[in-house]
């Protein structure tokens, strides 16, 4: 193939190994673009980038003197969201992808990306994005590059990831790299050479999000918006990643990294958390914490990749530099530190405008304004009868930004785990703590995992669905296999695995009202755990795990009813026999494929149903 200056006029950066031209070069005369730029990462890049989004309409500059630095975002109606039922992991046989995945035939899947990206950047500027998930040059990171016709992406792959010049340098020294292509698919010029004008928000109503498994690739064709676009994040950290880590024996995982340091002997615990979307995962990643003696620092709030270290002990780091949160619901009240981070140079996507020229979203003040221009660029009054801004709203951050961050949270080598919490929005069943018996018993309950849908995906808002381990989207193969996969990963780390929790902040009372306060008060059920973890606390068995002795849970100070207590860690025999056929029906979609550990796991629940069963009374009914 011809030199990249030879086949359309620009050059590559010196340096850039032939390998990497030659792809560069070959995605350019498939797409045809005007002209291509390869990123570096600076902040006179990032500026010309927004000036040229503010005059073409894809940016509102906000207030400088209210918010400076930050913009606002709005995406069209229909490119609102990921778009799971257009999301494929295209592996050679189908039995790899599995049930809960979206399985293409690879070479057929090629024969329509080849189609559909065709042309698909005339008349626009092709990016090239060189970019780490991880600190740079660390023994957990990886590196990446992104092409894309988008510079919305451009800049917030900026923000999520280490990206540019340096990224670029690992590259050319022969570091292993990721290939990703991505396309709003607008051409603004089509194959007989008529122009049509740009649009704010350009997409195409053909989405294609691709991941193919054996050759470590990501298309992404027809949105742009959020993980449809921005391929480091769940495309590569989650999609791609999770296959990297089986074969490499490590686990790419869709959780949050706290670290946690007790005042009275500064002793430091660091935890893991992997909760479904809306279940406050982002308030908890920024936890406030409403008990005395505990300091919460912030690693990351949505993806972890952890590694044995060299001591044996699991340990993680945040592949991500910024991040990507929902908007709604965030105030003063419920995440304080994620809304200060957004006090300046912040790009907003999908929130309303304020008529001073600030942003607003459902639940930051207890009244709303009496006018907005809301997400979609129209007048909006509170009797307007609809959202003024989109439920999946979005604001992208540099994660440094929060005050809560932690020094260590670009630590190369990452941070020790010591504990990993699973939960899930349900509104009875699950108590609200309880720990696993050991690890295979907490792959049980990561695999079984389910929670409420929400706006953050498709389907039918309020739905249960299940959710293993918070990847039902975003695991890269066969999810069965990849329970085997944590299996053989607590082999490898024997003693030194981590210990395992489930949590629930979401039981409701017979009214329909919570019965834990949460938010900072959930600061109470992690101080248990972690007090577990270091030997200072005994435990009740039960049905579900190991539950809180009475008097163990400090609740000083919160006004809370016995009986909601009583409630609150209620195990019911009848409900988890019920959980336990729900779980039987999950596991018989998968087959042969699952684990024997994870059938001998259900059938230890059943006995401890029937133990329960046979003891006079509700003998799992915890007064802590």
């Amino acid at each position: 193939m011809p030199q990249l200056s030879e086949s359309i006029g620009v050059s590559a950066p010196s340096g850039v190994p032939q390998s990497v031209v030659d792809w560069v070069a070959s995605i350019a005369e498939l797409t045809t673009p005007n002209e291509i730029h390869w990123c570096d990462g600076s902040v006179a890049e990032r500026d010309q980038l927004y000036e040229e989004m503010v005059d073409k309409g894809t940016f509102v500059r906000l207030n400088q003197d209210i918010r400076p630095g930050s913009y606002l975002a709005r995406s069209a109606p229909s490119d609102v969201a990921r778009v799971e039922s257009r999301t494929f992991i295209c592996s050679e046989r189908p039995e790899d992808a599995g049930p809960t995945n979206n399985w293409a035939d690879p070479t057929e899947m090629r024969t329509t990306l080849q189609g559909v990206f065709a042309g698909a950047m005339r008349g626009r500027t092709m990016y090239v994005i060189p970019f780490s998930m991880g600190p740079l040059g660390g023994p957990i990171s990886k590196l990446g590059i992104e092409i894309t016709d988008s510079p919305y992406v451009v800049v917030n792959m900026r923000m999520m990831t280490r990206m540019g010049t340096p990224a670029l340098e690992r590259i050319n020294a022969g570091e292993y790299w990721v290939p990703a292509v991505h396309s709003v698919g607008y051409p603004l010029i089509d194959e007989n050479g008529n122009s049509r004008p740009d649009v704010a928000w350009p997409c195409n109503e053909d989405k294609y999000i691709c991941q193919f498994p054996e050759t470590r690739e990501i298309w992404s064709y027809g949105s742009g918006y959020g993980g449809n676009a921005l391929l480091g994040k769940k495309s590569y950290a989650l999609r791609i990643a999770s296959v990297l880590a089986r074969e490499q024996d490590w686990l790419a995982e869709h959780m949050l990294i706290l670290r946690l340091t007790r005042e009275s002997d500064g002793r430091e615990f660091h935890v893991t958390a992997a909760f479904p979307s809306a279940c406050g995962k982002t308030n908890l990643a920024m936890l406030r914490p409403t008990i005395p003696g505990w300091k919460v620092e912030t690693i990351g709030d949505d993806i972890a990749w952890m590694r044995p270290g060299p001591d044996g002990r699991l340990y993680a780091i945040n592949p991500e530099s910024g991040f990507f949160g929902v908007a709604p619901g965030t105030s003063e009240t419920t995440n304080p530190t994620a809304l200060h981070a957004l006090d300046h140079d912040t790009i907003f996507t999908n929130v309303a405008l304020t008529d001073d020229g600030d942003v607003w979203w459902e639940g930051l003040t207890k009244q709303p304004p009496d006018h907005l221009i809301d997400w979609q660029g129209n007048d909006w009054t509170p009797d307007s009868g609809r959202p003024a801004a989109h439920p999946n709203s979005r604001f992208t951050v540099y994660a440094g930004q929060a005050e809560s961050i932690s020094p260590d949270w670009e630590a190369p080598q990452g941070v020790p785990v010591d504990a990993i919490l699973f939960g899930g929005r349900r509104s009875h069943t699950v108590p609200l703590v309880s720990e696993a018996y050991d690890w295979n018993h907490g792959v049980f309950v990561g695999a079984t995992v389910s929670s409420r849908q929400t706006a953050a995906a498709e389907g039918a808002v309020g739905e249960l669905r299940r959710d293993p381990f918070a990847m039902l989207p975003f695991c890269g193969y066969n999810m069965a296999d990849y329970w085997a996969h944590w299996l053989k990963m607590g082999e490898l780390l024997g003693k030194e695995a981590p210990r395992i929790f489930q949590v629930n902040w979401f039981r409701r009372d017979s009214d329909g009202h919570f019965l834990w306060p949460g938010f900072g008060d959930n600061s109470r059920v992690i101080e248990w755990a972690l007090r577990r973890v270091a030997g200072e606390l005994p435990a009740v068995d039960a049905i579900s795990g190991r539950l809180p002795a009475p008097g163990d849970l400090n609740i000083d100070g919160l006004d809370l009813p016995a009986e909601h207590l009583a409630m609150l860690f209620a195990v019911e025999p009848d409900e988890w026999d019920e959980e336990a056929d729900l779980t039987e029906e999950y596991f018989a979609l998968f087959g042969d494929r699952v684990p024997a550990e994870l059938n001998a796991q259900l059938q230890a629940l059943r006995d401890r149903i029937a133990e329960a069963r046979s003891r006079e009374g509700s003998g799992d009914l915890v007064d802590a």
